[in-house]
């Protein structure tokens, strides 16, 4: 028999701690991510060759901000529809996506290893899709609130190989 969660008012301690966690990760995987990248991004990446739909350096930080905010309120919302023990898988794929994120961070700037980020972006699309699958069953907004992510990781997914196949080394 199935219990019935009351997630509780949102101004609740227990909600704005949950909201709170939620950012923290999300924010704390982008704030990783963004050591890992600061220095290849100012030596190694713009001596890259970049198709002609790579946007201005400046859209990166202002989209992946937006993206993990969307992030954190959407894995938020999951834990309030639900609560942690029925939501514990799709909780689970978020962190899977988290970390497959940051992965790629690292091999395509910190390792330098285009070929091999163009399969992981592969895998953190799937991860993502598999989240969103996941958030649908507790949180229809929350799912649709992960799109962005999912349409902007497609297109970055475009850019890391088109950058792989214009940069042979």
């Amino acid at each position: 028999m199935q219990s019935h969660h009351t997630p509780p008012a949102f101004t609740h301690p227990r909600s704005l701690l949950a909201l709170a966690l939620s950012f923290a990760a999300s924010f704390g995987i982008a704030a990783a991510g963004a050591a890992l990248t600061a220095g290849p991004v100012k030596s190694w990446y713009p001596m890259l060759a970049k198709p002609a739909l790579t946007p201005p350096d400046i859209a990166f930080p202002i989209v992946w901000n937006i993206l993990f905010a969307l992030m954190a309120v959407a894995a938020w919302r999951v834990w309030r529809a639900a609560g942690l023990d029925r939501a514990r898988t799709a909780l689970g794929l978020f962190g899977v996506q988290l970390v497959l994120n940051l992965g790629w961070s690292w091999l395509f700037f910190g390792q330098q290893r285009i070929g091999a980020a163009v399969i992981e972006i592969g895998v953190l699309w799937l991860a993502i899709a598999a989240c969103m699958a996941a958030f649908a069953r507790h949180d229809r907004i929350a799912a649709w609130l992960l799109l962005p992510y999912l349409l902007w990781v497609s297109f970055a997914a475009y850019l890391t190989f088109a950058i792989w196949q214009l940069n042979p080394a």
